[in-house]
C-alpha cells in the first residue's frame, strides 16, 4: 500500500486529512460515530480570548450545492478549551490545531500567550475576524495589516503559526507573500466566502447580520485555484481547505500544492465521510502505481 503520511512543519501527520475548523468541534461528537483517531487532525472550533454565546437567530442555511453560517465564532474561550478540551482530545492521538480569532492585536497575542504553555502542536490563525479597531475591517483583508499582525504574533508564538487567508482578501497571492514575508510558518485556506439569503416570504434577510460565510461543493473550484496560485507564490507549506467531500477532491488540492487538506462541510452531509475519504485517496494511489503521496504534492 501507499504511504500516505505527510511532513508538515516538522509534525508527522499519518495522513494529510485535517478536520475543518467549525465543523468538528472538537472531535467528541463524531467519535461516538466512528475512530477519530484514523484523522491526521484535527482544527479546533474558531476559538476566542473569551467564551463567546455567538450569533442570534438563523445560524445554518442550505444552498444547492453549499452551506451558508452565521455562527459568530460560538465557543468556551481559550482558557477552557485548554483546561477541558486538550486532555480528551490527546486521547484520540491527533495532531492539535488550535484556531485562534480575535477582534484587537491584543485578543490575538494574549491566547497566543495562553496557547503557548498548551498541548496544542499548531496555531491557526484566523485573520478573517473583524478588526474592532479599524472600523470592523477583517484583518485578512489588505496585505499591509495581515504583515503587521502576523508579524507580532509569529514573534509572541512558540508553536508552529499557519495562517489561515480569506478569499475576501484583496489579492491572493499578495496576500499569502505578505503572511510569508511576516514569518508564517505554513498558510491555510480558503475561509468562507462573502454571501447572502433572503426570506422572500418575509422580505428581509435570512440572517441577523445580513451576510454570512458560504462553504461546501460550491466553492471548491475558486478555492483549488488560490490554493495553487498561493503555492506557486510561496515556500511555506499550504493546507488546502474549501469544498473537499472526496478523495478525488482532496487529491485535486495536493496536486494543486496542499500538503494537508481539510474537511468541513461535507462533514454535515455525512457524519462519517472521512474515514470514506482516506480510504479512496489510498485506493487511488495504489491503482495509479503512486508508492508515496508526496509524489503528487505540487505537480500541477
Amino acid at each position: 500500500m501507499a504511504n500516505i503520511s505527510v511532513d508538515f512543519l516538522g509534525i508527522n501527520f499519518k495522513n494529510p486529512i485535517v478536520a475543518a475548523s467549525g465543523t468538528f468541534g472538537f472531535g467528541e461528537e463524531y467519535h461516538e460515530i466512528y475512530d477519530v483517531g484514523l484523522l491526521g487532525g484535527i482544527s479546533s472550533k474558531g476559538l476566542t480570548l473569551k467564551e463567546k454565546q455567538g450569533n442570534e437567530g438563523i445560524r445554518l442555511w442550505e444552498t444547492p450545492m453549499g452551506l451558508m453560517n452565521s455562527i459568530g465564532l460560538q465557543n468556551p474561550g481559550v482558557e477552557s478549551f485548554i483546561a477541558a478540551e486538550i486532555p480528551k482530545m490527546k486521547k484520540h492521538k491527533n495532531i492539535i490545531i488550535a484556531n485562534l480569532g480575535g477582534n484587537t492585536l491584543e485578543d490575538y497575542l494574549e491566547g497566543i500567550r495562553l496557547l503557548n504553555h498548551s498541548g496544542v502542536d499548531i496555531i491557526e490563525l484566523n485573520i478573517s475576524c473583524p478588526n474592532v479597531k479599524a472600523g470592523g475591517m477583517a484583518f485578512g483583508i489588505k496585505a499591509e495589516v495581515a504583515y503587521e499582525i502576523v508579524k507580532k504574533t509569529k514573534q509572541a508564538s512558540k508553536k508552529p503559526l499557519m495562517v489561515k487567508l480569506s478569499p475576501n482578501a484583496e489579492n491572493m497571492t499578495d496576500m499569502a507573500l505578505a503572511c510569508e514575508a511576516a514569518g508564517a510558518d505554513a498558510l491555510s485556506l480558503i475561509n468562507t466566502l462573502n454571501a447572502m439569503a433572503i426570506d422572500i416570504y418575509r422580505r428581509k434577510p435570512v440572517f441577523n447580520n445580513i451576510y454570512a460565510g458560504l462553504s461546501g461543493p460550491a466553492i471548491k473550484p475558486i478555492a483549488l485555484r488560490m490554493v495553487h496560485q498561493a503555492a506557486k507564490a510561496v515556500k511555506i507549506p499550504i493546507c488546502g481547505i474549501g469544498g473537499i467531500s472526496s478523495g478525488k477532491d482532496a487529491i485535486e488540492f495536493m496536486m494543486a500544492g496542499a500538503t494537508l487538506v481539510q474537511i468541513g462541510t461535507a462533514n454535515f452531509v455525512k457524519a462519517d465521510i472521512i474515514p470514506d475519504i482516506i480510504e479512496e485517496i489510498q485506493i487511488f494511489l495504489d491503482k495509479e502505481g503512486i508508492r508515496d503521496i508526496k509524489e503528487i504534492i505540487g505537480i500541477i
